[in-house]
């Protein structure tokens, strides 16, 4: 499989060590992944991803913890309805600062790749 841009599988790596039940932000994933202020490459890569990779993707939040997607669209009940099947819990479309994943430090030097 060519990668369309080289910066695409280290996002697919970090999106994929989002905990079940924990959510994180574009910008989040984008200084993770070592590509600080490239919150909107994120959403591009998150759009080419292969499906076998089986991504988390409706662990990915706008960085106001909003749903990613427009309200009311097949996208957005789609994912309000992962991210509730792993209890994570929404109120007026944002998620709780509780379920915002805050990677510790074993998880920063062992698990994710810059």
């Amino acid at each position: 499989m060519t990668i369309a841009n080289p910066y695409y599988a280290r996002i697919w790596d970090t999106v994929l060590q989002i905990p079940t039940g924990k959510v994180a932000s574009y910008g989040q994933i984008a200084d993770l992944a070592g590509l600080p202020g490239r919150a909107r490459l994120v959403g591009k890569a998150l759009g080419y991803a292969p499906k076998e990779l089986a991504l988390p993707w409706h662990r990915v939040l706008r960085s106001d913890r909003s749903l990613a997607f427009p309200t009311g669209s097949d996208t957005a009940q789609r994912q309000r309805q992962l991210l509730q099947d792993e209890g994570v819990l929404l109120k007026n479309n944002r998620v709780r600062k509780d379920d915002l994943w805050q990677p510790d430090l074993m998880e920063l030097l062992f698990k994710l790749k810059y």
